[in-house]
């Protein structure tokens, strides 16, 4: 195994292990190839079509660097778009910074999505700081930028993913502490929030236990996350959600969505139950049909089929919090170990896998 040199710039230390590399293999048939290992913990990955890696950092302290960065194939982060983006703090206009990134996404027309949360370390909700981004990689530029209002967030929301359809353009969001899915219409930039209350979108009454112990606050509750993982189908026809909190999966026909006549009771009646087997945090669909799930509690990587069927694609105690996908037109996908159950208690680095 050919490692390039560890690399540490003051913004994190990465290494970059060559594509051509091996992967120890779990349980489930698939192998992981170690793609990029951080001191740095992140949360997101995206991956363009002509293979460039974007990773965010979420503002979880006060000792974050930058929130969006590319990594580069020498083992550099590059802070990106810009390095005067990612710099926050509280005297500087939030609209033109990132103030707490949560997710990173590229969609299948190549543009990358940038969910800035506006609530660093959970401490509220900065006005003007809610937004999604759309850079265009391939010629590294802000294309366009969608603020979120109070009529959509709450003091307390913490916008974490987002899925796009990219032909009837409409992008999908979870809010995990407020609850609920903000449906935006990329043309008109109107967007409203849906389901905060109904009961699809709330955690469920569970401790998870996870790496063998029952994850609890310091104070001994066991946190409630609201709607997380977010997954639009290849055609574009549902919206697949889940708390992070709970092991139901739910989804909804996004047409339902993107009817602003519906009212929130009638809306509800259109939420399905898929599912009901264990945690998970990112959700997305392969181009296959298959939605992968990241088994938070099992140290593994689901699938749930067309048909039904639940698989385990790789099990593996390396998948210390499988956090967020990435998948690209070829089916490849990366995963990244975010670690959130160990806190301080951390000892390895943060990892993306590429699953083969």
């Amino acid at each position: 195994m050919k490692l390039t040199p560890l690399v540490s710039l003051g913004l994190c230390t990465i290494m970059l292990l060559a594509a051509s590399c091996g992967g120890g293999t779990g349980t489930g048939g698939a192998s992981l190839v170690e793609v990029a290992r951080s001191d740095r913990q992140w949360t997101g990955v995206a991956v363009t079509r002509d293979g460039r890696i974007f990773v965010n950092y979420p503002r979880w302290s006060d000792t974050v660097p930058i929130s969006v960065g590319e990594v580069l194939p020498d083992g550099d982060v590059k802070p990106y778009p810009t390095e005067e983006m990612n710099r926050w703090d509280a005297s500087l206009t939030p609209k033109n910074h990132f103030v707490g990134v949560q997710s990173v996404y590229v969609d299948r027309e190549n543009i990358l999505w940038i969910l800035d949360t506006g609530n660093p370390q959970f401490t509220g909700v900065i006005p003007g700081g809610p937004k999604l981004v759309a850079v265009d990689p391939a010629i590294d530029t802000i294309i366009r930028v969608y603020p979120f209002g109070s009529d959509v967030v709450s003091e307390n929301s913490y916008l974490n993913d987002v899925r796009v359809d990219t032909r009837l353009k409409f992008a999908y969001i979870s809010d995990s502490d407020a609850g609920g899915i903000v449906v935006l219409n990329l043309r008109t930039g109107a967007c409203r929030k849906l389901l905060a209350d109904h009961p699809s979108a709330r955690s469920e009454d569970i401790t998870l236990t996870i790496g063998g112990k029952e994850w609890r606050r310091p104070d001994g509750s066991s946190p409630k996350v609201h709607t997380d993982g977010i997954a639009l189908t290849p055609d574009g026809n549902y919206v697949y959600y889940q708390a992070l909190t709970g092991r139901t999966l739910y989804r909804i026909e996004s047409a339902h969505l993107r009817d602003w006549n519906l009212t929130a009771q009638r809306l509800g009646e259109h939420v399905e139950t898929v599912a009901t087997r264990g945690a998970a945090d990112g959700i997305m669909f392969g181009p296959e049909g298959n939605l992968y799930l990241s088994a938070i509690e099992e140290d593994a990587v689901n699938i749930l089929k067309p048909d039904g069927t639940v698989e385990t694609v790789v099990s593996d105690p390396r998948l210390k919090w499988p956090d967020s996908f990435s998948i690209t037109p070829d089916g490849d996908i990366y995963v990244t170990t975010s670690q959130i159950h160990l806190g301080s208690a951390r000892t390895e680095p943060y990892m993306i896998y590429r699953l083969k």
